[in-house]
């Protein structure tokens, strides 16, 4: 079992490529390092009716979002190579890419309590005056972990 767990939350943003080359540099050469990639999505409603011309369009929109979701898993894999070729083993990168159920901030906080993660890898972009009203994600997350690293990539 690793002695220190990473976290690193990743939605193929720029920022993530940051918090990417981030983790490589400073965990990739480290030994008894595990990382894991999560990443959930927004589940596609399945929806039955009869076939009319705004149901077709609707079912070609739900294909299109299901193939992005597809795109997205091979692109995590992509990801992943990125981290073997910063240092990491292969053996020590877990991939995590499901469903989402709760709102982001909550799936990730979630995951990383019950798989007892040291440290979190975040990105955090500043501004957005709405951001103020509404809470951002990386605020959700760092103010409800406990007893966890969080390395802030900006």
């Amino acid at each position: 079992m690793a002695a220190q767990k990473i976290l690193l939350p990743y939605n193929f943003t720029t920022l993530d490529q940051k918090a990417l080359a981030f983790a490589n540099s400073i965990f990739g050469h480290l030994e008894d390092v595990e990382i894991t990639l999560f990443h959930a999505y927004t589940p596609l409603p399945e929806i039955e009716a009869e076939s009319t011309s705004v149901m077709g369009k609707m079912k070609g929109n739900l294909s299109y979002l299901s193939q992005k979701i597809m795109q997205q898993e091979t692109e995590l894999k992509a990801v992943e190579e990125k981290l073997v070729q910063g240092g990491f083993s292969q053996g020590c990168i877990n991939t995590v890419f499901k469903p989402r159920k709760k709102d982001i901030a909550a799936e990730i906080v979630e995951f990383c309590s019950k798989d007892k993660f040291s440290v979190i890898v975040l990105n955090h972009k500043s501004g957005k005056a709405s951001r103020f009203f509404t809470g951002s994600v990386f605020s959700k997350i760092v103010s409800a972990l406990k007893n966890t690293t969080v390395c802030i990539v900006s």
